[in-house]
């Protein structure tokens, strides 16, 4: 039962600040929040009624849970959801510096180009310190 409140919860809250942001942007708002209220608003409505949805239907069907249980964690899987992760963070690193290129070339606002810099970076970061952790721990 307290799954299912909370999947309730989320998609009722997700409602609500969809509804929020299209009252607020109704109301002649100029800036970017309520859009931000919306999408984030559609976002967490669409996840809560996915996992209700899913908990509704799997409730009374066990054998049906287990056997995506076990397939969600299945060696094989993981091991292929690792390397499709792997492929996408590469084309990432080439897809960011080319458009960080472009727009540096393009002239857009300085303040852009760099929020999508250090975003670039961050990732780099993070792809530094893993591969150091996991080297130490093999």
């Amino acid at each position: 039962m307290k799954k299912q409140v909370w999947y309730t919860l989320l998609a009722v809250a997700g409602i609500a600040l969809t509804i929020a942001g299209v009252v607020w942007l109704r109301a002649g708002a100029e800036n970017v929040v309520p859009y931000l209220c919306i999408g984030v608003g559609a976002g967490i409505f669409g996840h809560g009624t996915g996992a209700w949805l899913q908990y509704r239907a799997l409730k009374d069907a066990p054998e049906a849970r287990r056997r995506i249980e076990i397939e969600t964690n299945d060696e094989r899987n993981v091991a292929m959801n690792n390397r499709a992760k792997a492929k996408a963070y590469d084309a990432m690193i080439y897809i960011f510096s080319a458009l960080m290129l472009v727009f540096a070339l393009m002239e857009i606002d300085f303040v852009a180009v760099l929020l999508l810099v250090a975003g670039y970076l961050a990732v780099c970061g993070i792809y530094v310190y893993y591969r150091v952790r996991y080297d130490r721990e093999m």
